[in-house]
């Protein structure tokens, strides 16, 4: 096999790793609350991604002010912002609804760079953020009945998991501000670890611990944190590696296919032709993405760039 075809499939496991996270929120969304989830999420995955560290010998980050406080506010929004919205919106949302609108990140964080960065957006960004919003609106609005109930309950849990997207396309931003980007490791780690600093306060006055934990709610956590927080990190960076940028995002296309079949093969959800045409619209919507930062790419850069 050749180490381009490897380079596919790693990154092809890890976007259905990312994808199994909707199944696993909505598991831990029927017995945890979100900030004990996210707290017990990153103490599980801190002290795996300190041995990774260690065997690769990577450094602890040293970040002067100014970055030090872009990376806890990237922890706030993508670490601690994201796993609670996620989590909440689960507990009212369908797991296949909560998969096809976390699927529109690259697109929505592309509209996020836009906004904030004055970027002047090309006819595929603008095909691909036209195609997200439709694959949104698909579930949102269809007829009850199909593919699941269409309740208010469930428009505010679809809500909040858009929230927990935009709060992750804060994080893509934030990220592109650092003065001096850090080794992918690194960067894991450190997001880690101020996550769980930021959770636990939070965590501590949900005062979990003293009812009995469900362990159905527990293992989705265990799965959380070692399966796509850690296995997914090394997957992804051991594809991305052997493949281009451009091709590698052509994968996080995978991640609302994988949490469609996962919430109708795992969780027993129905999955109707909304929800289906809704993927269908951000498949388009990250392949436009995907194609718009090729252009990007071999286009020369100017001013107003």
């Amino acid at each position: 096999m050749s180490e381009r075809s490897k380079g596919m499939w790693l990154c092809a496991l890890a976007m259905v790793t990312v994808g199994s996270t909707v199944v696993a929120s909505k598991l831990i969304a029927s017995g945890l609350p979100p900030f004990t989830a996210t707290a017990l999420r990153f103490a599980l995955a801190l002290p795996v991604f300190l041995v990774l560290m260690r065997w690769m010998r990577v450094r602890w980050p040293r970040p002067d002010r100014h970055d030090a406080w872009l990376l806890l506010c990237q922890a706030a929004a993508g670490s601690v912002g994201y796993t609670v919205l996620l989590i909440l919106g689960l507990r009212w949302a369908p797991a296949a609804d909560a998969g096809v609108v976390a699927g529109t990140l690259p697109a929505i964080a592309a509209l996020v760079a836009v906004l904030a960065l004055r970027e002047r957006p090309g006819r595929y960004l603008l095909g691909g953020i036209v195609l997200a919003s439709l694959g949104v609106l698909a579930i949102t609005l269809r007829p009850g009945g199909e593919g699941g109930a269409r309740t208010p309950a469930a428009l505010l849990g679809n809500l909040l998991v858009l929230s927990a997207v935009a709060f992750e396309s804060l994080f893509i931003l934030l990220n592109k501000r650092l003065r001096v980007p850090l080794p992918p490791l690194a960067q894991s780690s450190a997001m880690t670890a101020l996550g769980l600093l930021l959770s636990l306060l939070p965590a501590l006055l949900e005062r979990a611990w003293l009812q009995p934990l469900p362990a159905e709610a527990l293992a989705g956590v265990a799965y959380y944190a070692l399966v796509p927080t850690v296995a997914g990190f090394l997957l992804w960076y051991a594809g991305a590696a052997r493949l281009s940028g451009a091709e590698a995002a052509l994968f996080t296309a995978l991640m609302p296919v994988s949490a469609l079949a996962l919430a109708a093969w795992w969780l027993g959800e129905p999955v109707g032709w909304p929800q289906i045409a809704g993927a269908a619209c951000v498949l388009g919507a990250v392949a436009l993405v995907s194609l718009d930062g090729r252009h990007r790419e071999g286009a020369p850069r100017t001013a107003d760039v």
